[in-house]
């Protein structure tokens, strides 16, 4: 079975038309989504970049493969996986597979794909790096013309200062942009790879929708920004909330962007989101040329969702909403059924299922559940709640989430934890994590955190101290299970 991974990167699930997006132009995901499997509660493990992918390499969650952090705002964690760490490239090589990636890397500092075995060119850090040689020489060979911006957009910084780039217009042709090239790029190694008739893992990683927004000014201007309907957490006013989120709203300088350019930045991410689509759908035509459509598993998804303004916010952060954690989640595999399903998975889940499809034993993928018997429309007992972590970007912030049908606990360590009713709340307006008429729903999802914390060995149960409801985790507040543990 070869296999096909489309991967963006900080991609924000309602701007696709398959899931709901009535504006946005993605025939070629949508085709896809029609074809195969749309996963409607489809998560990140962390809602940054290096980790999450980290977790994708390896089947483990964060806290257990231990590189926590992006290296450009390393806090002093890990900067590479250790040399013992499992991941998935090494099982299927064993197997005769050839190794692809095309695109983002940013899973380490020392190590880069080739390390672990991927063929393709070496493309390191968080946005798209226009002066890399090979993108340089793909110019060049074309005639096409360098990369140059204008009409910068973004806001100042409470200290009077210009804050981050969020978006401008980039002066050159569709077939010059850094999409354009990736894509050109996968379709040679898929071509590549057809002629020798091996199977194949051939992953394609997008260095966009991620901030900021860089396009042409087709896409820049693809959309009316009239169209664009704002997030209604808009009307966040943090009021309950841990004070981190306010000061990243300032750090992000939602409040000094008008309203009308919020809408216009929006209307360029969709703008981008498209751009994107259309050289995915490049790749698939192709693979349908080469007759590889058949033998072939098709995974699209993103390392985690973005802000856009929601919660008067950009980027991503310390703040567990499902802007950021919800991400897209399609899988086509050869003879399944097409249809939608509504367990919670992860991207992580793609480790086994990538595993299991190319004949390897996905058991080293401790944290990883084979999505298969899912995507072929199978009904296997599956856990029905989901957790997440985070460890910080530009300082230690540690966090964890779980969230189930409704309800969703986010755990803060240093500051005031948060419960949302996801019926009654969906955009998590209101934390009504000390609502009395809540409490037996705060002490069910606390006492079920604590326990699946402990069951998978993730030491941030040790937080879950007495200050945390005694009566919800039902242990001695004068001696914690940890010290019971560790004193016998």
């Amino acid at each position: 079975m070869n296999l096909l991974f489309l991967m963006t990167d900080q991609h924000r699930v309602d701007t696709l038309g398959c899931y709901g997006n009535p504006h946005v132009a993605t025939p070629n995901l949508d085709r896809l989504a029609a074809t195969g499997t749309r996963f409607d509660r489809f998560y990140t493990p962390t809602a940054i970049c290096t980790p999450a992918r980290a977790s994708l390499l390896t089947g483990q969650a964060p806290f257990r493969h231990r590189l926590l952090a992006n290296y450009e705002r390393n806090v002093g964690y890990l900067e590479d996986l250790r040399e013992d760490a499992f991941t998935f490239p090494e099982a299927l090589k064993e197997r005769g597979y050839n190794l692809g990636l095309i695109g983002k890397w940013h899973g380490g500092t020392s190590r880069n794909a080739a390390s672990y075995g991927f063929d393709g060119p070496d493309l390191p850090g968080w946005h798209n790096p226009v002066d890399h040689p090979d993108y340089l020489a793909y110019l060049e060979e074309r005639g096409l013309p360098p990369y140059r911006i204008s009409d910068l957009i973004r806001g100042t910084t409470p200290n009077g200062n210009q804050g981050n780039l969020l978006a401008a217009r980039l002066h050159q042709p569709v077939e010059a942009t850094f999409e354009h090239y990736l894509a050109t790029r996968a379709i040679e190694h898929l071509e590549r790879y057809a002629a020798e008739g091996k199977p194949f893992f051939l992953a394609t990683h997008f260095f966009g929708p991620h901030l900021p927004y860089l396009l042409p000014d087709e896409y820049f201007d693809m959309y009316d920004p009239s169209l664009v309907e704002l997030p209604p957490s808009i009307a966040e006013t943090f009021e309950g909330k841990p004070p981190v989120q306010r000061n990243y709203s300032d750090h992000w300088t939602f409040d000094t962007i008008p309203i009308e350019i919020t809408r216009k930045l929006i209307a360029v991410y969709w703008g981008y989101v498209t751009l994107i689509d259309q050289q995915i759908g490049r790749i698939l035509d192709r693979m349908d040329e080469l007759g590889l459509t058949d033998q072939t598993s098709v995974f699209f998804t993103s390392d985690h969702g973005e802000f856009t303004g929601a919660h008067r916010l950009h980027d991503k952060g310390p703040a567990m909403y499902e802007d950021i954690y919800r991400i897209c989640g399609i899988v086509r595999i050869p003879g399944a059924p097409p249809q939608v399903r509504n367990e919670f998975v992860s991207l992580t889940d793609c480790t086994a299922t990538i595993l299991e499809l190319a004949g390897c034993d996905p058991k080293s993928a401790v944290d990883s559940r084979s999505l298969v018997p899912l995507v072929r429309g199978e009904h296997p007992e599956w856990p029905g709640e989901l957790l997440a972590e985070f460890h910080g970007h530009h300082f230690p912030y540690p966090q964890r989430m779980i969230r189930d049908d409704r309800y969703k606990l986010v755990v803060n360590p240093e500051s005031v934890n948060e419960l949302y009713d996801l019926h009654a709340d969906p955009h998590e307006l209101s934390n009504r994590y000390t609502h009395p008429e809540l409490a037996p729903v705060r002490r069910r999802l606390m006492r079920r955190l604590y326990d699946l914390l402990r069951e998978r060995g993730d030491n941030f149960y040790h937080w879950m101290t007495p200050m945390y409801d005694i009566g919800a985790l039902d242990y001695d507040p004068t001696l914690s299970s940890f010290e019971k543990e560790t004193t016998g």
